[in-house]
């Protein structure tokens, strides 16, 4: 179970970019990465927020209780580095997935989401740093998670392998000669040793299409994501819900700040 440490109101939007029209000829798994500027930019916002991670893994991910000296000592005792690559995260695409042809491969199968950065504590423990480009502010801060898995997923797959998640069930992928193959054991419950394109577009049709924007899922209420009161301790809500883009609940234009604490959870639907 992964920690996320959130803050105020922020919507990620990224818009899917290259994607075919239905008969021309099969599109990349995913959009074009980011350019050499945006990654510098990004791994900057993620390495100016190392203070805060150090609050986060002084926590346990935790809303901070306590003895605000006590906790300020904690986090900076907590020593965060930055210990990786910084890397485009991309999800699962809705585009995909309403995608009614046969193979759905005119479409890419994810879309860019966010970059992620890895950090270590002292101790050894983990934390991934999620930034965004958040309109004119430039690229911020919107998430911390526990663990490392964007970044050692992405490590994981092969030399020029797309990887991405399906995050409604926390599932890891890549993408190498047009078939779709598991990166961790949730990939290989939904697909086993591997399926091609066609066969994965046809398994997320199933999951999801009657769950688009829109939809009377959605419309009830039932498609999870952002709630405007953090879940309790107990929740099972998505919090990955698939919408035309990521929704994030992040630090806003004016980078980090006052910051709300919650645990991910997925839903399998």
């Amino acid at each position: 179970m992964r920690l996320v440490m959130t803050a105020a109101v922020a919507a990620m939007t990224f818009a899917i970019g290259g994607v075919a029209h239905a008969g021309t000829a099969a599109a990349p798994a995913v959009p074009a990465a980011p350019s050499a500027t945006d990654v510098a930019a990004a791994r900057d916002a993620a390495t100016n927020a190392l203070p805060t991670v150090g609050e986060f893994f002084a926590s346990g991910g935790r809303k901070p209780q306590g003895d605000a000296r006590q906790l300020a000592a904690a986090a900076v005792a907590a020593a965060p580095r930055v210990d990786s690559t910084t890397v485009p995260v991309y999800y699962l695409a809705p585009a995909f997935v309403a995608d009614a042809s046969s193979s759905g491969t005119a479409t890419p199968v994810a879309q860019l989401s966010f970059m992620a950065t890895d950090t270590v504590s002292a101790s050894g423990s983990h934390a991934s740093v999620w930034t965004a480009r958040v309109g004119s502010a430039g690229w911020k801060v919107v998430n911390i998670a526990s663990g490392s898995d964007e970044t050692a997923y992405t490590a994981q797959a092969a030399p020029g392998a797309a990887v991405f998640e399906e995050p409604q069930i926390g599932a890891w992928y890549q993408v190498a000669g047009g078939r779709v193959l598991p990166l961790n054991q949730t990939a290989r419950e939904s697909v086993g040793n591997g399926v091609s394109l066609a066969r994965y577009h046809q398994l997320v049709r199933t999951r999801y299409a009657d769950k688009m924007p829109g939809s009377a899922y959605d419309k009830a209420g039932r498609a999870g994501g952002f709630q405007p009161q953090a879940p309790s301790e107990g929740s099972s809500t998505n919090t990955a819900p698939l919408t035309a883009g990521l929704v994030l609940v992040g630090f806003g234009a004016a980078g980090v700040g006052a910051v709300a604490w919650r645990r991910s959870r997925v839903r399998r639907v």
